[in-house]
């Protein structure tokens, strides 16, 4: 910028620069970053707080205020070992995995033929399939038992994979829609051209594209049978008993073993813990399915 004197002699010089725009536009993603690493961290805590006081004594789990720098020892973890936990463990991986398989089975054809093939009032049918998730369990809980108990099936396996695989067959179904109806239309119709029955169609273009939305689905129906309680602390005792109940056992009119607690808690969270590392990636594709066009 040049600038004339009075004596008619011209200097030149520059205007500031305005860097409030530029800071802001660099600050503003390392505060974002910085407040998601303390959400992050907070949601975290908790668990990572059990995990440590799984390796405490009772003492100083119990202890107020909190220990931080203790001797770390596995006697939680062996005693939750004599607690004989290996049975609720197998009930456990058992009554999840086939579920989750049979939820699987049902659902993807039921969604594939409500998304492709749509009937009549589609969106009533959907409604009826989720409606059943909005009944209190412990409403249904009499006439389940009262049906169970005749038919011989009180504290059996095979109840609670029933009642899980009807548990998660509805929101299964909701979220297998959803993928099938991200598929292209134009590859069913070049399958139909090349003379590819429905079921091949289904099975070798279809589910190949939407495997990520499998997973994901198969990956929530785990989560939710490995949590359940209601169903199995009512019609199971000694023979179908699971995780959940399991750590009931720690909570005694003595009191509260925190410890011990913590240890049978970190070693069911475990399991689902690897499922969900193992299958992250197909689940944040099958998450983000059909998000970005």
């Amino acid at each position: 910028m040049a600038i004339t004197t009075e004596r008619g002699s011209t200097t030149t010089s520059s205007a500031p620069v305005d860097d409030g725009p530029r800071r802001t536009s660099r600050t503003g993603p390392v505060l974002l970053t910085t407040l998601t690493w303390i959400l992050g961290i907070g949601f975290f805590f908790p668990v990572l707080w059990m995990v440590l006081t799984a390796f405490k004594t009772e003492g100083d789990a119990q202890s107020s205020p909190p220990t931080f720098v203790f001797t770390p020892t596995f006697e939680q973890f062996r005693t939750v070992f004599d607690a004989g936990i290996g049975p609720y463990l197998a009930n456990s991986l058992g009554a999840t995995v086939i579920s989750t398989l049979l939820v699987l089975l049902l659902a993807i054809p039921a969604a594939f033929a409500l998304s492709m093939r749509p009937v009549e009032k589609t969106q009533d049918v959907l409604f009826f399939f989720i409606s059943t998730k909005m009944l209190p369990v412990v409403a249904a809980i009499v006439p389940i038992y009262v049906v169970v108990n005749d038919i011989g099936l009180l504290d059996n396996i095979w109840t609670l994979i029933v009642l899980y695989t009807a548990m998660n067959l509805p929101i299964a179904v909701w979220m297998m829609r959803s993928f099938f109806l991200e598929v292209p239309s134009e590859l069913l119709e070049a399958a139909t051209m090349d003379g590819a029955s429905l079921a091949r169609t289904l099975r070798e273009v279809v589910l190949p594209i939407i495997s990520p939305g499998i997973f994901a689905t198969g990956l929530i129906c785990v989560i939710f049978s490995w949590n359940e309680f209601f169903f199995a602390v009512n019609l199971t005792s000694a023979n179908a008993g699971t995780m959940p109940t399991f750590l009931v056992q720690f909570v005694t009119s003595q009191g509260l073993y925190f410890a011990q607690l913590s240890a049978a808690a970190t070693l069911a969270a475990l399991p689902v813990i690897i499922a969900g590392w193992v299958a992250q990636n197909k689940l944040v594709q099958g998450l983000s399915f059909g998000a970005v066009k």
